[in-house]
């Protein structure tokens, strides 16, 4: 969420920023709301101070058994004017927050310009996408012939878009997500959570899901408590700290979680709805920083690194790019995406999107940091994946696919596995 005198400061260019994003902000409307809710304030203010200057009167004129005229008249005047002006008031608070909410963050300057993937600009590229002396299959082909999806019976417990893995695919969804714990928590130095995966609506709204993507998420009130399930675990993860004072000497602070994740995927039916790509539950690692606001572009650079790192002992090879300014999630003032080689889709495809979120999400969640001498600021939050389980596990069926149909595990998950190949029966071999 924005400070409002932020946004109205000509030298902030709101208007111009936001439109390279496409949100049209106006101006004019959030100059209203603010001006007016100040007014109401001094006058809130100027009554509540003559009421009690009146109360006081009227006191001492009792006491001293003096006639105390018209002062019971003005009390309750000021009374009903200041019920009135605090209704006025609480209106314009509503509608001001309301607007706030809605405003996505300010996107970097830095960011090329364009409202679509095929506006982001390539940064690097990591390994060589695999030669094939077949016709490679795609891992929705693979997983079947292998044994190990199953996506029929998935749509038969709980309808479309859901997957089941079998025998040696769970099997490689468990070792993906302990090699990905352990390599963010040993060598890159993230504290490990396990986290609710239902939250409720203040938790949602601090990292900006609610209220612009409510039809998004799956939603569900026990005992008349109103309960979203978790879209990612940045939103437990940034929010534990939510209303708190970090003190600027214990930042950065760096955590991870692996978490079902939940999307109702609104407006995106036809697209990837094939497999594992776009599934309505997936699992992920997700990682989450919280840092000093000054230090948050160095930041958003290591864990990029971080979550690089995660292809690379994978032997998956990817490229790295910058998001076009309107292609950028409602949070974040700068993101990276790593897009993988999918040999099934002849393409590269998203398996990553690595964000800076400024101070954006920690003016919404109230995450505030103080330094040594006493003063009090915003945080910065950033967020990245360090990996979606479904589809590096797509990546990695594609990528080692062999000509018999079998798979090979990449040597970092054997010994999580115990074994080095699929077989095409769906058995595996030590």
């Amino acid at each position: 969420m924005h400070d409002p005198r932020v946004l109205l400061d000509p030298a902030t260019e709101a208007v111009r920023k936001l439109a390279r994003r496409g949100y049209q902000l106006d101006l004019g409307y959030l100059d209203k709301l603010f001006t007016h809710r100040v007014a109401t304030i001094r006058q809130l203010d100027k009554a509540r101070e003559e009421a009690k200057q009146v109360a006081r009167r009227v006191r001492a004129a009792a006491k001293a058994g003096e006639d105390v005229g018209e002062l019971p008249d003005r009390a309750r005047a000021l009374k009903t004017e200041i019920q009135e002006t605090e209704e006025r008031h609480r209106q314009l608070e509503a509608d001001l927050q309301e607007l706030l909410l809605s405003i996505p963050n300010l996107p970097d300057d830095r960011l090329p310009e364009g409202s679509s993937e095929e506006c982001a600009v390539e940064v690097r590229s990591w390994g060589q996408p695999p030669r094939f002396d077949f016709d490679p299959a795609d891992h929705v082909d693979l997983g079947e012939r292998l044994g190990i999806l199953d996506l029929p019976r998935a749509t038969k417990l709980a309808g479309p878009r859901f997957a089941v893995l079998t025998g040696a695919g769970a099997q490689l969804e468990r070792a993906i997500v302990t090699f990905l714990l352990d390599l963010h928590t040993q060598r890159h130095g993230y504290t490990e959570y396990s986290l609710p995966a239902l939250v409720n609506r203040a938790t949602m709204t601090g990292t900006g899901q609610l209220p612009k993507f409510e039809d998004d998420l799956f939603k569900t009130g026990v005992a008349d408590r109103e309960l979203f399930l978790i879209p990612t675990a940045e939103v437990p993860l940034t929010n534990l700290h939510a209303g708190e004072t970090l003190l600027l000497r214990d930042l950065p602070l760096a955590y991870t979680a692996h978490t079902p994740c939940f999307r109702s995927e609104a407006g995106s039916y036809g697209r990837d709805t094939r497999g594992l790509i776009r599934l309505h539950q997936f699992s992920k690692v997700e990682l989450v920083r919280v840092v000093d606001a000054e230090h948050s572009s160095e930041q958003l650079e290591i864990m990029l690194g971080h979550a690089e790192a995660c292809l690379q002992e994978l032997g998956l090879p990817y490229r790295v790019v910058t998001l076009a300014a309107g292609d950028i999630g409602f949070s974040a003032q700068y993101t990276y995406d790593i897009e993988v080689w999918l040999p099934g889709q002849q393409r590269y495809r998203e398996i990553s999107s690595v964000s800076d979120c400024g101070v954006f999400q920690a003016r919404r969640a109230d995450i505030r940091t103080k330094t040594p001498d006493g003063r009090r600021e915003y945080a910065a939050t950033l967020n990245g994946s360090g990996l979606p389980i479904g589809r590096t596990l797509v990546a990695i069926l594609e990528h080692y696919q062999q000509a018999d149909g079998s798979v090979r595990i990449p040597e970092v998950l054997v010994p999580y596995l115990g074994y080095h190949r699929i077989n095409p029966d769906g058995t595996t071999t030590g």
